[in-house]
């Protein structure tokens, strides 16, 4: 009984070295927050060990994230606590900004601006372009359809694009213009209704 213990602890410690920082980043980008990031990513370890029995052989990472994904959406429905301000806190540039200032200035605007998403969208968002998920396995990841995933996964880019259209300190949840079917790339109702 212990030697089958100490073989399964040791697959999982294996699993959680090589998996545990990508699941760190994509609760980062689903949160926002370096600790809450933490924390999320420290609870899906841990229900993924308890059912690591019933974990199948190659699927291990995709178990961990859905248990990620379904957490950050219990704690955020128990919770309800993120603030929604109409603009980030303003802050002056230095005069001369460094390579590595400017990539952390860029992925602090990515987070504000994924933030100001829809859950749904920001989840689709983070596992279909940051974790570079099929939209199959983002609607499994999700327990949603590939439609629902696609349709979230354009307003949400199209949000974030008119954002970043915007300038500084626009957020993706501010009402945007809507765009033309040309724009949008969607086909015309004439366009349709000639096919």
């Amino acid at each position: 009984m212990s030697r089958r213990i100490n073989a399964r602890d040791a697959d999982f410690s294996a699993f959680m070295e090589q998996a545990g920082p990508a699941l760190l980043r994509t609760a980062w980008l689903l949160t926002g927050d370096h600790h809450r990031a933490q924390e999320l990513a420290q609870a899906s370890l841990v229900k993924t060990y308890v059912a690591w029995p019933r974990v199948r052989e190659g699927e291990a990472l995709a178990y961990a994230r859905r248990i990620l994904v379904n957490h950050r959406t219990d704690t955020w429905r128990s919770t309800r606590r993120e603030v929604t301000t109409d603009a980030p806190p303003d802050t002056a540039a230095p005069p001369s900004r460094r390579d590595e200032t400017a990539a952390t200035d860029d992925r602090d605007q990515v987070v504000r601006l994924l933030r100001a998403l829809p859950e749904q969208q920001r989840k689709v968002v983070v596992l279909r372009y940051y974790a570079d998920l099929s939209e199959q396995a983002t609607a499994d990841a999700l327990g949603i359809s590939v439609g629902a995933v696609k349709s979230a996964g354009s307003r949400g880019l199209a949000a974030l694009r008119a954002a970043l259209a915007r300038g500084p300190g626009a957020d993706a949840g501010d009402e945007a213009q809507p765009l033309s079917p040309a724009e949008s790339g969607r086909p015309t109702p004439r366009e349709r209704t000639a096919r």
